[in-house]
């Protein structure tokens, strides 16, 4: 399967899936105060590197708060396994089910079949981040292919901190074109 790439600077496209509560929401919207966005797409409930970063994300998110980012996690599974995979979650941040197979393609995101029925019954997303700024541009991406490729949480936070200060004029990076 062929991937394209969304690029830096460019407009997150609307992507919707739904929290528990059924709400559908769009992983680019921002809660009050917020005028960034950082979304996190993960494997699914499958994933004990997932369910291990997301725990571990949610000690980030009172930093990520104070530089006024929200923060939404994603993935392909279904209402039923989200609702399993809260008991092994400690977050407070949205967590959203149902990233339909379309809109993975239309992220650029690597997606994989899965191994055995006993791993999943879908197809799913490999992991990746983005970090949307106020005009819902791509200000940072990374996707990866393999459960194993993540940012380190602390020098992605501790540089959001550098970008957000105004006094550093931090612009968008990978942009040039040929």
């Amino acid at each position: 399967m062929y991937t394209q790439k969304m690029h830096p600077a460019t407009t997150f496209p609307e992507v919707k899936a739904t929290l528990q509560s059924g709400e559908t929401v769009s992983l680019s919207d921002k809660s009050e105060g917020c005028d960034w966005k950082m979304v996190v797409v993960y494997r699914g409930k499958h994933c004990p590197i997932c369910t291990k970063y997301l725990n571990k994300l949610e000690g980030f998110t009172g930093r990520l708060r104070e530089l006024n980012i929200d923060v939404v996690a994603v993935s392909g599974d279904s209402k039923e396994q989200l609702e399993e995979h809260l008991n092994d979650l400690s977050i407070n941040f949205p967590i959203a089910y149902g990233l339909s197979q379309s809109d993975m393609e239309k992220l650029g995101l690597y997606i994989s079949e899965p191994r055995s029925e006993k791993e999943t019954d879908h197809n799913f997303a490999e992991p990746a981040l983005f970090v949307l700024n106020g005009d819902n541009e791509i200000h940072i991406a990374e996707i990866a292919n393999a459960p194993f490729v993540r940012p380190d949480l602390e020098q992605l936070v501790s540089g959001l901190e550098f970008i957000r200060n105004p006094e550093n004029n931090y612009p968008i990076r990978g942009t040039f074109k040929s």
